[in-house]
């Protein structure tokens, strides 16, 4: 449900950064920035998605491995994302210094992903 609801926002977030942002984002020279922090927030709803779906099917011992993944990714978002996007909009730079640490809960996120895939296998 978590990944539904951040699919929507990354849908409308992007379509309003494409339409009515447009003018804000070329006057801050930031139109690469807003569409790289999209694309990393669907990237990652796509995982929490995947995610989802590992735990609706069940048969995993390691749900809690699975439920940390998909909130250090919904946490990525936050930071990685938010950060540039606000960064795009107000052209503010000292918010780039947050931008890494929604990059760490990314990383911890696929690395927590693994983690539980590898001890499914056994």
């Amino acid at each position: 449900m978590i990944a539904a609801l951040a699919g929507a926002l990354a849908v409308g977030i992007g379509a309003f950064g494409a339409h009515g942002l447009e003018e804000t984002l070329q006057r801050n020279g930031r139109v690469d920035t807003f569409e790289t922090a999209v694309k990393y927030h669907f990237y990652h709803v796509l995982a929490m998605l995947l995610i989802g779906v590992v735990l609706k099917a069940g048969g995993n011992k390691h749900n809690k491995l699975l439920y940390f993944a998909a909130y250090a990714m919904l946490t990525g978002i936050v930071f990685f994302s938010g950060s540039l996007y606000v960064l795009s909009l107000t052209n503010i730079t000292f918010l780039g210094a947050i931008t890494p640490l929604g990059g760490i809960f990314f990383i911890a996120g696929w690395l927590m992903l693994f983690w539980a895939m590898k001890k499914t296998r056994g």
